[in-house]
């Protein structure tokens, strides 16, 4: 593939910056701004150990790359915008910001988080500068998360599966893996970058993870990012859609780890049922049901999850 022209925007403190670690925020339609502003809130108490790259891949909004781009000069970080002009993709977008950064430490935050305490990046440096990790994740939490209606099942299902405290975390420390709130050493990462061939939504940070806790410890601290990007069930159905080719990715490269998840033994399960499209039409018709109850619509979103998978499998 070839790789496409960026343009590339540096503020004032760029130039002269030696960071110990790299924040590095990729965007896709998504405006970064908030969560640039309350990172630049630390920069007196980081004291120049941190440096931001963030990731334009290919929204092509004029508007927002003008305001972003005055956002970035006015900040006491360093920081570098990367503006693509079309979509490179999740994994290829990781790898771009991974290889700009100059960090020995990348912090992998995406655009839809907000720190939940205002020692959010010194916390990071300090652990890089008393421990230096090969990976560690921080956490999610839903505390400054969006509470519409409209949100509850993703809400309901994110905090059973993606909300989950430090302790438990660190009993399956490869599984609770995610590419946002994720510090990975720099060597860690050279040598076990993500899988370009995963493309769309899904499962290339859980593949990652894999690979990587073979190799390396993983650790998990209680340092976390609100996950603010709530979905409708629509939008999650549609990202559940286009996530089953990278589950059949990940299946292929890791039978042995994937043959324990729960939605791989569903969708082995649901594979062998004659109807199976009847029943996926009718599990997705109930998760949109707004007269259901929200744990009814939230299981109803999983089958159908799984039965999209069946079809992968």
């Amino acid at each position: 593939m070839t790789a496409l022209k960026a343009r590339l925007t540096d503020n004032a403190a760029w130039t002269t910056a030696s960071p110990a670690v790299s924040v590095l925020i990729p965007f896709l339609r998504d405006d970064p701004s908030d969560l640039l502003r309350l990172l630049d809130q630390e920069a007196a108490t980081v004291d120049g150990a941190v440096e931001i790259v963030v990731l334009d891949d290919g929204t092509a909004d004029a508007e927002l790359t003008a305001r972003l781009v005055r956002q970035v000069k006015a900040m006491a970080l360093p920081v570098r915008l990367i503006t693509l002009p079309a979509n490179e993709g999740r994994a290829i977008g990781r790898n771009r910001l991974a290889s700009t950064a100059r960090g020995g430490s990348l912090l992998f935050l995406d655009s839809d988080m907000r720190p939940d305490h205002s020692r959010f990046l010194a916390d990071w440096a300090k652990l890089v500068a008393t421990e230096d990790p090969a990976v560690a994740f921080g956490g999610f939490s839903l505390l400054q998360a969006p509470t519409d209606a409209r949100y509850q099942v993703h809400r309901s299902m994110a905090a059973r599966s993606e909300c989950v405290p430090c302790a438990e975390r660190a009993r399956q420390p490869e599984k609770y893996v995610y590419t946002s709130n994720l510090l990975v050493r720099r060597d860690v990462f050279d040598s076990e970058a993500f899988d370009p061939g995963f493309t769309g939504w899904g499962w290339e940070d859980v593949e990652w993870a894999m690979r990587v806790s073979r190799r390396f410890r993983v650790v998990h601290l209680d340092n976390p990012a609100t996950h603010m990007g709530l979905d409708t069930v629509e939008a999650l159905a549609r990202k559940y859609e286009q996530s089953a080719p990278n589950f059949a990715r990940m299946v292929e490269r890791h039978p042995g780890i994937v043959a324990a998840y729960p939605s791989y033994r569903a969708a082995k399960l649901l594979k062998t049922i004659p109807g199976l499209p009847l029943l996926r039409g009718l599990v997705r018709r109930m998760a949109g049901t707004d007269a259901l109850p929200v744990a009814t619509r939230a299981f109803c979103l999983r089958l159908y999850r799984a039965t999209l998978y069946a079809d992968a499998v």
